[in-house]
This record gives structure tokens, C-alpha cells and sequence, in this order.
């Protein structure tokens, strides 16, 4: 692949390689200030931050938390969803010379304290609501001050008012005694609002994120990005968006901020042509979703294929009750993007949805298909500007693979990560050096590349199914299977089975008020699949265990298999 084909098939005005300047993350917040100061920055149920306001507000928080002895490299959390504290809290820890460390605010305290122990987060921002799981969370870490914001201070007055007197203490937003350790967000604004930003040297080389992956997968590790990889990767995905329009676009935010997804390809992206961000806290409901779009014409929506495979089966969708046309482009990632499904929500919004594929160790994306040029049902498309891809052979970790040739993808760029936190033997497996003299990521993932340098992956290595010594790679089987009129969802995974060694196994969700048998699906999977990579046993199931990016967790399934709880 030293011939790079895809740098032919790059749409026009994309270039082969970008030069990166030397700052932090958070220039893009105050270029986007000086550009477009009255500009929208975030817009939260009709309540407007412009990007002059942000800049400030991120300014004070940085000299709260200097004020309260955050040094640079001291990580700090950030627990709440998709709200403008989060991107206050987000770019004060930044400009304070902080590390973010981001956690899912659905998670139990058990996996809170993954990451709270690991980074050694002694400050963490919080959403009211929450308050109750980390003062938990406290007790069993080194966890000192917790700094809590309540939902309604950037909601518009009327809201506010209603929701003081219906809401506040049925959603367990309201604190009535608040610990002497802690302080709240909204104090520490008032208390610093004429102070200006601290004085903190930050090089590219310095820390700005650890990105915990795993989870239920296996076991959580800190990706520790860099500025430089952050700056990177968010140049790399601005240069990509040759039909963004700067000071014009509207990006609807669904992804979650507390993953790196969200962070770059959705937070700070729009920042570097200064679109205004539609803050979507849960983007399970749908019906907030559609009022955002519908009422602030979102033009670009980053999201995954379970969001658009929703909204494209929403019954006020199919009724006509939303305007949808003002969506321009979308992204998706995290898993398959179904044809259906694109086919679909591109018929809806006549807005374009195109596959892309990142991972959090750089620290989001790594390959998309073009805006206007060729996009290939089941590819992720292919490298970004500066992405160096190889497809290195599954037996030897080292003979590169010839093109169609499938093998796991390797990839050398300016956006891979410093490593992995205190994990010197997996950050040794997954960067390594080769004969090149480069140091390589070795992402798990094992694909193919066409002709054109598109790429398909075939599956995560870790995931293969192996029936009786033949080779199954669970998405080839999720592809078929979904491609049933039926179905909404599948995961598809390998079981214990005592003749075979393994068997596959199909968990599948169908479309409301549909019905099908285990032997009709069968039989529309014999006509689809080798008769060794059609599943064995089907199960039929209400819901999926999904990341909090809508990626269906295959290991979960087969574990509940295993356990008998399925």
C-alpha cells in the first residue's frame, strides 16, 4: 500500500496532507470567538451561548480551577451529558492545563471508579441529578471536591421557572444540603467573572485527554491523547468537510461529549467553522431529536446507524410530522451502516449519511468515505490526510497483506494516541515499531481494501467464530440477517458447543408489530450465507446491550449466553 490508492479517489479540495499548527485544543473554541463572536456556540432548548460568551465562561472556570490548585497534567472529571456546562467544564480544565476525563453519567459507581482511580481524579464536575452516585464514589477514592451544576441554569427563563416548580425535585436535580467539600458550578462562575484566562504554558506535546475504552468489552484502558492528537485529528476531519460552509452550519448534538466520537467529530470539529452545536442530552429520545432538528435546522448530524435506523422507523417520521430537509451531512460511526438504513434516512432528509470508522486510541477518526465522491455500501471508506494504513497478516503480526488480501489494519498518523495510562504491557501490543523504523497502532480490527483504497472490515479479531475449524466473522452474518424486511437489530456471536467447538448464535430485535420464526430466518439465511456461517441457534429479544455509542456488545450477549440470563 506504499502507492496510497485512495489519495486518487480524495474528493476535490481534500488534501494529501495537512500542516498542523502548534497549539492547544482549545484554540479552535478561541478562534472560533474572534471569528464569530455573536454566533451561536451552543443552543440548549432555545437558550443561546454565543461563541464570545463560551470563550468567557471557559476562561473563569479555567481560573476557578487553578484557584483551587489544579496544576497542569492533573486530570479531572467531567460526569453529565450533552449540555453547554459540559463544554464550559470541558475547555476550563483545558485552558487550566487540566486533562479531561470524561465518564458515562449512566454508569454504575463500580465502573466510575475504573477511571476515577486509575487517573487519580481528585476534582470532578458533575450534573445535580448525579450528585448522589459520586459523593459514593468519594468514599471509596481519592475523589476530594466535586463541582455541580443543575440542568436548569442554561435553560431559557421559562423553562427555568417550570422547570423549578414541576421538575426539579422529581428528577433529583434539586440539592438541599450540599457537602462543605463541594462547591457549584454556577458560584464559581460568579465568583472569577472578571478573571481572565490563567497563565499556563501548553505545548502540542502536553496531555489533554484519557479516553477510557473497554468497558463490558474487556478491560477499561486510558488512551492518553495528546493536543497534537487532538488538533490533528479535528484538522483532519475539517479538511474532510469540503462542503461545510463556515459561520453557517448547525451541528446537531446527539453523540455523546463523553466520548471522543462526540468530542472531535462533533464538538470540536464545529468549532473550526464555527457552527452552532444543538445540545441533544439523551438521544434516545427521539422526540427531542426531532424538535431539534426540526425547529433549529440542523445541516450536520454526526450520529451512529441505531439513531437513523430509529428515526427512519419513528411513526411521526413516516406520518410527515418533521421537517427533516434542512440536513445536509452525516456522519456515522461506531457500527455497520446497514444499506437500508442510509438508503433510508437519505430518502427522508435528502441529506447524505456516509460511513466513517475511528477508535479512541486516535482519538476518534481514521477512515470516511468522500461527501461527493463514491460511496461503497459496506465500506468505512478511506484514509483521512495523513492516515497511514496497512493490512499486516493474521499469522506472523508482520508480512503485509496485497490488496483483497485480508489482514488486520495498522495505522501510523499524527492522531494516535501517546499510549495507554499505566499500562506499559498494552500500550507495548497495540504501538509497536517495525522494520520501517515507524511506530504502528495495531488496532484489532481485521479487514480488506479494494482496488480504489476503500476499506471493508471483515470483523474484530478477538470476535472470530470458529464451527468446526471453519472461519465466521460475526458482522458478515449480522449483514445478512439485517437485510431481512423484519429486522431491526442483530448481534451475532459465538457459543460453546460440544461437537463443533463453537457455534453462531444470532440475538435479534424485530421491527414493531412484525413476526417471523426461527425457521423462516433459516431459511433467509441459507439463501444469503455458506451453510457453515448460518447461525445454529436464534434468539429473538425485545432489546440489545449497546455502548453508550449504539455499538451492540457481541461479548455481553455471549456472556449472558453462557450464564443462562439471555
Amino acid at each position: 500500500m506504499t502507492n496510497k490508492p485512495w489519495l486518487a479517489h480524495y474528493d476535490k479540495g481534500v488534501p494529501h496532507t495537512i500542516e498542523y499548527p502548534k497549539v492547544p485544543m482549545f484554540h479552535f473554541l478561541e478562534e472560533a470567538a474572534r471569528k464569530y463572536p455573536d454566533r451561536a456556540c451552543t443552543i440548549f432548548k432555545g437558550a443561546v451561548i454565543s461563541y464570545k460568551e463560551m470563550n468567557a465562561l471557559t476562561d473563569h472556570m479555567a481560573a476557578a480551577l487553578v484557584e483551587m490548585g489544579v496544576k497542569k497534567g492533573d486530570r479531572v472529571g467531567i460526569f453529565m451529558p450533552n449540555t453547554p456546562q459540559f463544554v464550559i467544564a470541558f475547555f476550563g480544565i483545558l485552558k487550566a492545563g487540566g486533562v479531561v476525563v470524561a465518564v458515562n453519567p449512566t454508569y454504575p459507581v463500580d465502573e466510575i471508579l475504573t477511571p476515577v482511580k486509575d487517573a487519580g481524579i481528585e476534582i470532578m464536575f458533575c450534573l445535580s441529578r448525579f450528585y448522589g452516585k459520586l459523593k459514593e464514589v468519594r468514599e471509596k477514592s481519592n475523589l476530594k471536591k466535586i463541582i455541580v451544576t443543575n440542568i436548569k441554569e442554561t435553560l431559557p427563563p421559562v423553562l427555568r421557572f417550570l422547570f423549578t416548580i414541576a421538575k426539579e425535585k422529581k428528577e433529583g436535580d434539586r440539592i438541599e444540603n450540599l457537602d462543605s467539600r463541594d462547591v457549584l458550578m454556577q458560584d464559581l462562575l460568579k465568583k472569577h467573572a472578571s478573571s481572565p484566562k490563567p497563565q499556563v504554558e501548553i505545548t502540542p506535546e502536553d496531555t489533554a485527554l484519557f479516553q477510557y475504552s473497554g468497558g463490558t468489552t474487556g478491560v477499561p484502558k486510558g488512551a492518553v491523547a495528546m493536543h497534537k492528537n487532538v488538533v490533528a485529528n479535528t484538522l483532519q476531519m475539517k479538511a474532510w468537510f469540503v462542503t461545510a460552509e463556515e459561520g453557517k452550519e448547525v451541528t446537531l448534538m446527539g453523540i455523546p461529549l463523553f466520548h471522543v466520537y462526540g468530542m472531535i467529530a462533533g464538538m470540536a470539529f464545529a468549532m473550526t467553522i464555527g457552527a452552532s452545536m444543538v445540545m441533544v442530552p439523551n438521544a434516545r429520545d427521539l422526540k427531542d431529536v426531532l424538535e431539534n432538528i426540526n425547529k433549529f435546522k440542523a445541516t450536520l448530524f454526526p450520529g451512529v446507524p441505531l439513531l437513523y435506523n430509529a428515526i427512519n422507523n419513528h411513526p411521526d417520521v413516516k406520518a410527515g410530522k418533521y421537517d427533516l430537509s434542512s440536513i445536509k451531512a452525516c456522519i456515522s460511526g461506531s457500527a455497520a451502516l446497514m444499506k437500508e438504513t442510509k438508503e433510508t434516512f437519505e430518502k427522508l432528509t435528502g441529506g447524505k449519511v456516509f460511513e466513517g470508522f475511528g477508535m479512541s486510541e486516535a482519538p476518534t477518526a481514521t477512515h470516511c468515505n468522500p461527501l461527493n465522491g463514491e460511496n461503497k455500501i459496506g465500506s468505512i471508506g478511506m484514509p483521512l490526510p495523513d492516515v497511514d494504513v496497512k493490512l499486516i497478516s493474521l499469522d506472523d503480526g508482520e508480512t503485509e497483506m496485497a490488496q483483497g488480501e485480508i489482514g488486520e489494519i495498522i495505522i501510523n498518523a499524527p492522531n494516535v494516541m501517546k499510549g495507554y495510562h499505566n499500562m506499559p504491557t498494552e500500550t507495548a501490543n497495540s504501538l509497536r515499531q517495525l522494520k520501517d523504523g515507524k511506530t504502528w497502532l495495531f488496532t484489532g480490527d481485521i479487514a480488506r481494501m479494494d482496488e480504489d483504497g476503500y476499506f471493508y472490515i471483515v470483523d474484530r479479531k478477538k470476535e472470530l467464530i470458529k464451527p468446526g475449524g471453519f472461519q465466521v466473522w460475526p458482522r458478515e452474518v449480522e449483514e445478512a440477517i439485517a437485510g431481512h424486511p423484519k429486522v431491526l437489530e442483530v448481534g451475532v456471536g459465538g457459543i460453546p458447543d460440544p461437537q463443533r467447538g463453537e457455534a453462531v448464535k444470532a440475538w435479534v430485535v424485530l421491527k414493531p408489530g412484525e413476526s417471523l420464526s426461527e425457521a423462516d430466518l433459516k431459511a433467509y439465511c441459507k439463501e444469503h450465507l455458506a451453510p457453515y456461517k448460518v447461525p445454529s441457534h436464534i434468539e429473538f429479544r425485545t432489546e440489545l446491550p449497546k455502548t453508550t455509542v449504539g455499538k451492540i456488545l457481541r461479548r455481553e450477549l455471549v456472556r449472558q449466553h453462557k450464564e443462562g440470563t439471555s
